[in-house]
């Protein structure tokens, strides 16, 4: 059975042993991130796992794929587990008191499977643990955004009632190319 765990010191091993065998929560800057969290995470544990979590405004700002700075969004991450193995990694991201997101932002929420645990159902239901948890917060839709070869991530979204909203040219910052933006109506009867 599939849960979602706040990141914590119990998992952060699991977590770094990912990161170090290759894998990246991020399919933008893949293996940046992979590294700047493999550094975060040997200078100090606690503060890494810390940015993982945070409901409110504020923060550090956020660096773009060209190098470019952004305001924080509130956001928070969990880690996809099994009870007893890690999975992966799912986070949301949203602008308090409105769906909307900023440009910069591409998605409200998204989601990365090590390899290994790959066409499992386990994305599938981490997203629908994961769109409770945006519902809580108050949002009435999300969008997620893909790349349109991903045909597994894209079943992952509809499995979840995504339904395609557009096909876009991605912002330069994102390194341009095209993607698909679902969006999941979160609302009763949506």
């Amino acid at each position: 059975m599939v849960t979602l765990v706040t990141p914590s010191a119990d998992w952060l091993p699991a977590y770094r042993d990912a990161l170090a065998a290759g894998w990246s929560p991020s399919t933008v800057r893949a293996a940046d991130v992979a590294r700047e969290q493999l550094d975060a995470i040997a200078r100090d544990p606690a503060a890494f796992l810390a940015t993982l979590d945070q409901p409110q405004p504020g923060g550090p700002p956020v660096v773009l794929p060209d190098g470019s700075t952004v305001p924080r969004l509130p956001q928070i991450t969990r880690w996809i587990t099994d009870g007893a193995t890690f999975l992966g990694t799912i986070s949301l991201r949203w602008q308090p008191g409105t769906d909307a997101l900023p440009p910069h932002v591409l998605g409200h929420i998204g989601y990365a499977v090590l390899p290994a645990h790959r066409g499992r159902g386990h994305a599938t239901a981490a997203l629908a643990l994961m769109l409770a948890e945006a519902a809580a917060r108050g949002l009435r839709r999300v969008d997620l955004t893909v790349e349109p070869a991903n045909r597994a991530s894209i079943r992952v979204i509809e499995k979840n009632g995504g339904r395609r909203v557009e096909r876009f040219d991605r912002p330069a910052s994102y390194g341009g190319g095209v993607a698909l933006r679902y969006a999941i109506s979160l609302a009763p009867g949506g």
